[in-house]
């Protein structure tokens, strides 16, 4: 009995049962051609040949068409999967590729670290007490933020107890202190320095190294002043002992010098202050030299401040003696 295929263009084609495979690649080529002159004018989107789904349909659209167009009426599988011998729902994630939307925010490359983001700002932050590796690192950034503009400020922020710990004990020589010290003087750029919390011996120096009116603390910051420590001697030779206590004597001398340089006060009056731990709050360092300004928030605080009584004439008020003079 004949059967007739029925085409794209609304006509028929008779055929007998012997020659209806010919009919049928026939008419899968009379579908293609129709479809072909009917879309020449439809923006097709791009294929993928590395998609294996698409790659596997157009291979058997080639090869047998008769699986493309021969479908089940009632069938639990989606659409064009049981070509395969082992369909999947979803590829593994090997093989999906992401597409631009996914990525277009993603970074190409890892975030920076929190110190080089804060050099960006040309700042400079001496968080630790001056070893060498701290010592190293500064002076890499401020010899950097020279090279990138030779004009630009540098803020330089201080919460460091120099090169000792905060129990007194030495972690790093004095000559860490004036390295840096060193590197500063030798910058062309105003170099603004700040004390947050604590600028102890070596780094109190550094606070009162920054440019002239650009010397800055915070409100409840410590400055504080004392003299070089020598280092364990531990089972050295009197001699050896001898040259290392004459190179901390040169050390002091050294520091008085300078801190009475920036601080405009008499070597005298220095070398008096650093017998003993000199601890300095904000308004006692501006009063000795150390800082310029007190960063306040706003004007009235700093002339609340100014007219409070210093300690010394709250003791006096309160009858009590001062340590020193017992």
């Amino acid at each position: 009995m004949a059967t007739c295929l029925r085409l794209p263009m609304a006509s028929s084609i008779p055929c007998s049962s012997s020659s209806s495979m010919t009919l049928k690649h026939r008419s899968f080529n009379i579908r293609c051609a129709a479809y072909s002159n009917s879309s020449s004018n439809i923006p097709m989107p791009p294929f993928n040949p590395k998609d294996p789904f698409l790659s596997k349909l157009a291979s058997v659209a080639a090869n047998n068409p008769d699986a493309l167009f021969s479908r089940p009426q009632n069938s639990d599988m989606p659409p064009f999967l049981d070509i395969y011998d082992s369909p999947k729902l979803m590829a593994t994630p090997a093989q999906v590729e992401r597409s631009v939307s996914y990525n277009e925010h993603r970074a190409s490359t890892p975030p920076p670290d929190l110190p080089s983001m804060l050099l960006h700002g040309r700042i400079v932050y001496i968080g630790m007490p001056l070893v060498s590796a701290v010592t190293e690192l500064v002076i890499a950034e401020l010899m950097y933020l020279q090279y990138m503009d030779p004009k630009a400020p540098i803020y330089l922020y201080i919460n460091s107890t120099g090169t000792t710990r905060d129990d007194g004990e030495t972690v790093g020589m004095e000559a860490e202190g004036f390295a840096i010290y060193d590197s500063m003087m030798q910058l062309q750029n105003e170099i603004h320095t700040v004390a947050v919390g604590a600028a102890i011996g070596q780094a109190c120096l550094l606070l009162a190294a920054g440019t002239k009116g650009k010397r800055f603390m915070m409100p409840h910051a410590k400055a504080m002043i004392q003299q070089p420590r020598a280092p364990s001697s531990g089972l050295m030779q009197a001699s050896d002992v001898y040259i290392r206590a004459k190179e901390v004597i040169v050390n002091r001398d050294t520091l008085v010098k300078l801190l009475a340089k920036h601080t405009e006060n008499s070597e005298e009056t220095v070398s008096n202050a650093m017998r003993r731990p000199y601890y300095m709050d904000s308004i006692k360092a501006r009063e000795f030299g150390v800082i310029d300004k007190i960063l306040w928030r706003g004007q009235e605080q700093e002339q609340i401040m100014a007219s409070v009584d210093a300690p010394e004439v709250w003791d006096n008020k309160a009858g009590i003696k001062v340590a020193d003079a017992i």
